[in-house]
């Protein structure tokens, strides 16, 4: 079973939440999940087609999703969207001040593929510390258990 994490991390910040979710991979209850990491610029539909569950993270630019992310689904959204209907998703958002945008895109983006959210999504503004972590790496380690059901 694989978990594809795409994500746009520019920052310390998000790079911090990214971090957060690769760190839920080392629990032995998900040792038979396998992450595969992409940044937002290098995934491809083969990833996203080989993969069972996603975690996608991106920041907000111009109050939309990053352009990072909208390329990655831009160039895999029509080869994918049918055969991957249905599996887990899990993904956090990280602004300065105002997510509308980027939340209503990735929330648009996300079911049209399909995709089902087996969490809540994390939206996040301003500093980024040990609480938000938290939240990003529950929010991937409960779509990577639902690999396990």
């Amino acid at each position: 079973m694989k978990l594809l994490m795409v994500h746009h991390s520019p920052t310390r910040a998000t790079q911090s939440l990214a971090q957060a979710a690769r760190g839920v991979f080392d629990l032995d209850e998900l040792a038979s999940v396998e992450l595969v990491e992409r940044a937002a610029l290098e995934a491809t539909a083969e990833d996203v087609l080989a993969a069972d569950a996603y975690a996608l993270g991106t920041t907000v630019n111009f109050g939309y999703i990053s352009g990072a992310l909208k390329h990655f689904f831009d160039t895999t959204y029509y080869e994918v969207r049918e055969a991957t209907a249905r599996r887990p998703l899990a993904y956090w958002i990280h602004g300065g001040w105002d997510t509308t945008g980027a939340e209503r895109a990735m929330e648009q983006i996300t079911t049209g593929l399909g995709w089902t959210l087996a969490c809540p999504p994390v939206v996040l503004t301003g500093e980024v510390g040990p609480p938000e972590c938290e939240a990003v790496a529950e929010a991937v380690a409960t779509t990577a258990a639902t690999l396990l059901a």
